[in-house]
C-alpha cells in the first residue's frame, strides 16, 4: 500500500499497511491491514534545584523529566539525584511505551574551599608591649576574630588565639587559627 514492490518493507512511521501478491498464474490477493504504531521517543530534560556551581560541602538536586524508568550516568535509577561532586551528569529515560532517550549533559562544578595559612612576619613570642604582623594570604575578603578586622594582615599584640575566615573568588570560605 506504500508503493513498494519488494517482498518486505521497512516501516518507520505509523500507518495501516496491506500488500497485494500476484502469483505466477497472474492470480492476485490482498492481505488484511496491518496497523503499525510508532511511539515517539521521550523528550528528556534535566532541571537543577539550584546552582550547578557551588562550594565544597554543598549539593544540588538534578531532576529528570517524567518517565517510567531512569538510568543516570552515575548508575542511579531514581527520577532525581543529589549531586555533591563535580562531573557531567545525564539520564536515560524510558517512557510507558518502552521507548528510551538520553538527555543532554548537565555539568556540575564543585569549587574547593580555601585553606588559608596565617604567616607571621616575625617571631610569635615577644616581650610585653611587642607585636607581630599576621598575614592570611591573598583572598577576596577576610574576617578576623580580633574586633572584626577585614584586611589581609593584622597586628597581634598579646597572647591569644587569632583566627581568620577567608572567602575566595568563587565565594567559598575557609578558616584557620594561630596562637600568638
Amino acid at each position: 500500500s506504500d508503493g513498494e514492490t519488494t517482498p518486505s518493507i521497512n516501516v518507520t512511521s505509523t500507518g495501516s499497511f496491506t500488500v497485494q501478491v500476484t502469483n505466477s498464474y497472474s492470480c492476485s490477493a490482498t492481505s488484511s491491514a496491518t496497523i503499525v504504531t510508532v511511539n515517539p521517543l521521550p523528550t528528556i530534560t534535566i532541571g537543577a534545584g539550584g546552582p550547578t556551581t557551588f562550594c565544597q560541602g554543598g549539593s544540588v538536586t538534578l531532576t529528570s523529566s517524567p518517565g517510567s524508568s531512569y538510568l543516570w550516568s552515575d548508575n542511579e535509577t531514581t527520577p532525581s539525584i543529589n549531586v555533591s561532586s563535580s562531573g557531567n551528569y545525564s539520564v536515560i529515560v524510558t517512557n510507558s511505551n518502552g521507548c528510551s532517550a538520553s538527555s543532554s549533559t548537565t555539568t556540575v562544578t564543585v569549587n574547593p574551599n580555601p585553606t588559608p595559612t596565617i604567616t607571621p612576619n616575625g617571631p610569635i613570642a615577644f616581650c610585653d608591649g611587642g607585636s607581630v604582623s599576621l598575614d592570611a594570604g591573598h583572598y577576596a575578603s577576610y574576617l578576623w576574630n580580633n574586633g572584626n578586622a577585614t584586611t589581609e594582615s593584622i597586628t597581634a599584640f598579646g597572647s591569644q588565639n587569632y583566627c581568620v575566615t577567608v572567602i575566595d573568588g568563587n565565594g567559598c570560605s575557609g578558616s584557620t587559627c594561630t596562637f600568638v
